[in-house]
């Protein structure tokens, strides 16, 4: 996301939060982690209860950034990167129990997710700003070396990739962090909601807002500098996936972040965007994504078999699209554009 999207996105944000109830107290942090700028409102009955919380939030945010960090060279991430094929122990229970909460996903997707994409995206230059498009002959190497399926774990042993291949949890980070921080704060007294902005890919919300009635959250718009619309939302995750997001362009073409495994090239699928509601903010992190790649009619398809989550999806023409369950939630910022509600 390009500053000027960013700092939008947070000046709608805040405009959204605005109105909270005089009895309530209201604390935000602003912290850089993983890769982003995040935005940690807490709220609740004591100041100082909110303050601890919001301070503990960013504490865990950074232990969590730090363990799953590709490029932190002391990190478990880097460390199984690097291991040549050997074993690797994960440094704590929760790093493991990500590790088989994500693969799973990789799993139920057909690996339309899949972690082990982090050398293609480096081939690209996402992760350090020098773009270049990899020709077909390297293409076809970085996607031979795709498939989540390697990598191995070990209850005594832990955790080994096959040499040559690396993986990334940047897919699903954000919103495991997401998880992490509302199953505490839930429990923290003095706390009775929060709004935990982790850089506008993946939102976690916990309680209604200030005042009563659900958070209010802008989506942006894929194809501008505007947002598309409104969503309410309460106790729930909302990640969104698209190719506006992280992008370059070389002779007149747009290449964005979100590979198609099979091809370790940008998803070309049809979507613009992929926002999905979920009560995990794992599963709306990473099936964002793994949408994104599939396209609408396999993405609708998913939908139909599981209805375990809302989704709303946006097509390269502009065209939206989204479940049953976000039809009362979601306001088009355009009150005559059309909105198709799936069936």
């Amino acid at each position: 996301m390009t500053a000027a999207r960013r700092l939008l996105a947070l000046a709608v944000l805040c405009a959204l939060l605005a109105g909270c109830a005089p009895q309530t107290k209201q604390v935000e942090r602003t912290v850089f982690a993983m890769d982003t700028v995040l935005t940690l409102t807490v709220c609740g009955t004591d100041r100082s209860a909110c303050q601890t919380a919001a301070d503990r939030a960013v504490t865990e945010l950074s232990a969590i950034d730090k363990a799953l960090s590709a490029t932190g060279e002391d990190s478990f991430v880097w460390a199984l990167n690097h291991a040549n094929g050997a074993w690797v122990q994960p440094p704590e229970t929760w790093v493991d129990a990500l590790l088989a909460d994500a693969l799973t996903l990789c799993a139920e997707t057909g690996g339309a997710l899949d972690l082990t994409a982090y050398p293609a995206v480096q081939a690209w230059g996402f992760t350090s700003g020098e773009y270049r498009v990899p020709d077909r002959t390297e293409l076809e190497q970085l996607a031979s070396r795709i498939d989540y399926r390697a990598v191995e774990r070990s209850e005594r042993q832990g955790v080994r990739l096959p040499e040559g291949m690396e993986l990334d949890f940047g897919a699903v980070a954000k919103g495991y962090a997401g998880d992490a921080l509302a199953a505490w704060l839930r429990e923290t007294p003095g706390v009775t909601s929060a709004l935990l902005n982790l850089g506008q890919s993946s939102i976690q919300t916990i309680g209604e807002r200030p005042g009563g009635g659900p958070w209010r959250i802008a989506i942006q718009d894929p194809s501008g500098e505007g947002t598309l619309g409104v969503l309410t939302a309460s106790d729930c995750a909302v990640g969104t996936s698209g190719g506006y997001q992280r992008y370059f362009e070389s002779d007149g073409q747009t290449y964005w972040h979100i590979l198609d495994p099979e091809t370790a090239a940008p998803a070309r699928s049809g979507l613009a965007s992929v926002t999905v509601v979920s009560p995990s903010g794992l599963t709306s992190d990473g099936l964002s994504t793994a949408l994104f790649v599939m396209g609408r009619e396999d993405a609708v398809a998913w939908w139909r078999e599981r209805q375990d989550f809302d989704v709303l999806l946006v097509e390269e023409d502009g065209s939206i699209s989204l479940t049953p369950g976000l039809a009362e939630s979601f306001t088009p910022s355009d009150p005559g554009r059309e909105v198709n509600v799936l069936s």
